[in-house]
């Protein structure tokens, strides 16, 4: 049987003519207008970057290789009694665009479970942060302290083949993915749990030790592994990839990479949107003395919230245009697991009751909820009440999808990223607008 590399080898061989092709022979096809709103818009919406890992489809939500998300929690392997899939199993399919079979998810397992051990300096330096320190700034340092480690770095400097730079990146990748799990939870029983570490069992997958980790039992594996397949990509525009991608053109290994897709995601206009969606629960909550609102009372507050110019949080997204179906299997989940739940009784009523007011109100594009007004509840739940530990939760599973694309992005040798920039008054001028009009 092929190993996990090997099999790699083979779609990446196959995979280099057709980019060489749409290079040489098509290159000067137009794909997209900029136009300045988009050049001072943040470029939202250009079509301007290339990745095969996933795709955000305004109808049918995030694919990963093609597979719709319910299609990749169907179909990729899960551990026995399980409800959801390996973690392990869903970069497999991210990096060769293949289901594994029982036999490739083994290796994957053993590959993971061998590669996960920390160096002791990295517990050096995560102990060496203050106590108040932020999570976000703990990880991202953790993360890139093991640049030391790149085997991406030894390759190149010692005159390795452009071609192969994808060999030594996929090294890093696995041996960082690995380790990132340790890390997060480390982190979490330094800052909030006294220091109290529970070490790391060989014998679990990624999620199901994540738990063991964070001392949580089940379903708090299947918890985990939920959360870190639904956000481990969201197609390469979001800040989080953008900036991985970005860095990796650079040719910096995956850790420096890595590192700071982390910091773009904390951001709070990038990856604290599910604190913010808790957080306003909750103060709901306050506000209706802790009881269960019935439907008209939710309403007539839905109601009260946008006349008064404020925004409903979880509910729209920039691209999708129906429920986020992140936020459909977590709704599953909740309903099962979480049912008795008063927060998830509250978010169980604003899902019945906001998307006819959002379409009646007519301002909404997408009126629909999206992944951040569920996740932080689920956490809630299962004892994670620390706000700003979710987006540690998060980076470890979007660096999953971006440790794909930068195996292949070097495969396919994608260039250094150097777009150009205009000044004001070049865009006035592009416009038609006349000085005597400033």
């Amino acid at each position: 049987m092929k190993t996990f590399k090997e099999t790699l080898a083979e779609k990446i061989e196959a995979w280099r003519p057709r980019t060489e092709r749409l290079i040489k022979e098509y290159g000067d096809v137009e794909v997209d207008k900029v136009t300045i709103g988009k050049i001072l818009g943040g470029m939202r919406g250009l079509k301007c970057l290339a990745t095969d890992i996933s795709y955000l489809d305004p109808n049918e939500g995030i694919r990963y290789r093609g597979y719709t998300l319910q299609e990749v929690f169907k179909k990729l392997p899960k551990p026995p009694g399980s409800e959801m899939p390996y973690v392990e199993g869903v970069f497999y399919l991210l990096v060769t665009g293949e289901m594994p079979n029982e036999k490739e998810l083994e290796h994957v397992l053993d590959e993971f479970s061998k590669r996960r051990i920390l160096p002791r300096y990295v517990y050096e330096v995560i102990d060496s942060f203050p106590c108040c320190s932020h999570p976000m700034s703990i990880f991202s340092t953790a993360i890139l302290t093991m640049g030391r480690e790149s085997f991406f770095v030894k390759k190149y400097h010692a005159g390795v083949s452009k071609k192969d730079y994808w060999e030594s990146t996929f090294e890093d990748a696995l041996n960082l993915l690995a380790k990132l799990p340790e890390i997060g939870a480390y982190i979490y029983a330094k800052l909030y749990r006294d220091g109290k570490r529970i070490h790391s069992n060989p014998d679990l997958d990624f999620g199901a030790n994540f738990a063991h980790m964070m001392g949580k039992e089940k379903p708090y594996d299947d918890v985990s592994r939920m959360h870190f397949i639904i956000h481990s990509d969201h197609e390469s525009g979001n800040v989080s990839a953008h900036t991985g991608h970005l860095v990796g053109s650079s040719l910096s290994d995956v850790y420096l990479s890595i590192s700071s897709m982390v910091n773009g995601l904390a951001g709070p206009l990038h990856g604290l949107a599910n604190q913010e969606v808790l957080r306003w629960l909750q103060q709901l909550m306050d506000r209706m003395g802790g009881k269960i609102p019935n439907e008209e009372e939710m309403k007539q507050f839905v109601w009260d919230t946008l006349n008064s110019g404020q925004v409903i949080p979880g509910y729209g997204h920039a691209v999708l245009r129906k429920t986020d179906p992140r936020y459909a299997l977590q709704r599953e989940f909740s309903l099962k697991h979480l049912k008795e739940d008063p927060l998830f009784k509250y978010v169980d009523m604003l899902y019945k009751v906001v998307p006819p007011i959002l379409k009646e109100q007519g301002k909404a594009k997408n009126p629909w909820p999206n992944v951040d007004a569920q996740s932080g509840i689920i956490q809630w739940h299962y004892g994670i009440t620390e706000y700003d530990f979710y987006t540690v939760l998060f980076g470890i599973g979007r660096a999953i999808g971006i440790t794909a694309n930068l195996i292949w992005d070097r495969a396919l040798g994608y260039p250094l990223e150097r777009p150009k920039s205009l000044t004001t008054e070049m865009l006035e001028e592009i416009a038609g607008i006349n000085k005597s009009d400033k």
